[in-house]
């Protein structure tokens, strides 16, 4: 009888001790990926790459949703960027506001990286939860050239977005000459109209790029 309590006791520790044993682990990792997102929100390289090959998981996500590739993306570190790619990184993992790597390298004005993400897999299609594109943001930023590439990837570059809303509207409405320019070399329609009725010279003019209303009405 005694060594059948005995046997189970032992059982029941052993139990228990593995249990803490796992317990430990799981809270070592989340310490691992806890340091990792902090140091990619810091920019720091070399720390990111160490914590990867320490076993970081390259898809941890703040209290936001942002990855270290979707941190990276917005703040237009390349390097950074270059680094979670090679460690494979979800391109098309989104936040909790459904911004994606694509949408923050584009808002940040980058077009070697909107590449790079681009021919990894990144998709041109999804929306945020204000139903902005990455084209909307590489429109509204400017960036002609990250504007460009999703042309060639895809975008028509007359589709109609919320509200009817045109890329070449958002151009037009935050003075973007050289986006404008390259969308109507590229067909953009000028004479398209939004759910209340206004051309992107109206918007345009309405933000005071005077010259720019005037050049999107010329015949």
């Amino acid at each position: 009888m005694c060594s059948y309590r005995y046997a189970r006791c032992l059982a029941a520790l052993m139990l228990l001790c593995s249990s803490l044993v796992y317990a430990q682990k799981g809270a070592d990792q989340i310490n691992l990926n806890g340091q990792y997102v902090m140091a990619a929100r810091a920019g720091q390289l070399g720390r990111v790459a160490a914590l990867i090959e320490g076993g970081a998981q390259v898809d941890s996500r703040d209290r936001n949703g942002d990855t270290p590739l979707n941190m990276a993306a917005a703040k237009g570190n390349e390097a950074m960027a270059d680094l979670l790619l090679q460690a494979h990184a979800n391109v098309n993992l989104a936040n909790i506001a459904a911004v994606t790597p694509l949408m923050g390298a584009c808002f940040s004005a980058k077009p070697e990286l909107v590449r790079k993400l681009l021919a990894a897999g990144a998709r041109i299609d999804a929306l945020d939860r204000v139903k902005k594109s990455a084209a909307t943001y590489a429109a509204g930023s400017g960036c002609a050239d990250c504007v460009d590439q999703l042309l060639q990837a895809g975008v028509a570059v007359n589709a109609r977005l919320d509200n009817d809303l045109t890329l070449l509207m958002w151009a037009a409405a935050y003075g973007h000459e050289n986006t404008v320019k390259l969308l109507l070399a590229r067909g953009a329609e000028a004479g398209l109209k939004d759910n209340r009725g206004k051309t992107a010279a109206d918007m345009a003019r309405e933000s005071k790029h005077a010259e720019l209303a005037q050049m999107l009405e010329r015949p």
